[in-house]
């Protein structure tokens, strides 16, 4: 057995898969040409698709045609009866970035993958994610996993309760919201003064 498999490779015959059928862990040379394009699946079929485009990558062979197949999420954290709840939501419902070294027979076997309607694009023609985009895109993505949304509204004038650091079991009035950066600035009464503190989302809890 030794002696075929020093015969295989030495006549240059990859190592066959393993028992789990898995090929053997090679990182395949990477197509300079591949660019991300956007292609449109039926909403909440979005992951479908993607295990389908997958195969379809693995049976005809095409893994130096067709690269990532990427469904834009981020991590959103829920708070339900004083419990955080992460779960994953789509930026873009019905969408699927693939990257891909565009031909005839690719946009074939992606076209024809069951629940895709179609390619973002003018007419017949696909076009391609520019490089900014994809850093927006795939940058997004990253970044939402490692810092998690807060899904939860505050609004002005709201009475909260601050549930970290050191201001921690203090009640105070909402004077700022910053969406983007998921701050607030409250208003906390210590030793009869109002003083403002800026504060991160999940450092607050709604007061019922």
């Amino acid at each position: 057995m030794q002696d075929e498999e020093k015969n295989e490779a030495a006549a240059g015959v990859e190592p066959a898969p393993t028992a789990d059928g898995a090929a053997p862990s090679a990182e395949p040379p990477r197509n300079p040409n591949m660019k991300w394009y956007i292609i449109h699946s039926y909403s909440g079929f979005e992951r479908k698709v993607k295990e389908s485009l997958e195969s379809r990558v693995a049976a005809f062979g095409l893994q130096e045609k067709i690269g990532k197949v990427l469904i834009p999420t981020e991590s959103v954290t829920e708070v339900r009866g004083g419990k955080k709840y992460t779960s994953e939501r789509m930026f873009y419902p019905g969408y699927v970035l693939v990257e891909m070294d565009m031909d005839d027979h690719v946009w074939h076997v992606v076209k024809s993958t069951p629940r895709v309607t179609g390619f973002v694009g003018t007419g017949q023609q696909p076009t391609p994610l520019s490089d900014e985009e994809v850093q927006h895109i795939v940058y997004k993505v990253a970044d939402s996993r490692e810092k998690p949304k807060l899904k939860v509204k505050f609004e002005k004038n709201e009475t909260v309760r601050i549930s970290e650091g050191p201001f921690a079991t203090f009640q105070g009035i909402v004077d700022e919201v910053n969406e983007d950066r998921e701050t607030l600035k409250v208003m906390v009464t210590i030793f009869g003064r109002s003083t403002p503190v800026e504060l991160e989302f999940n450092q607050v809890e709604k007061v019922a």
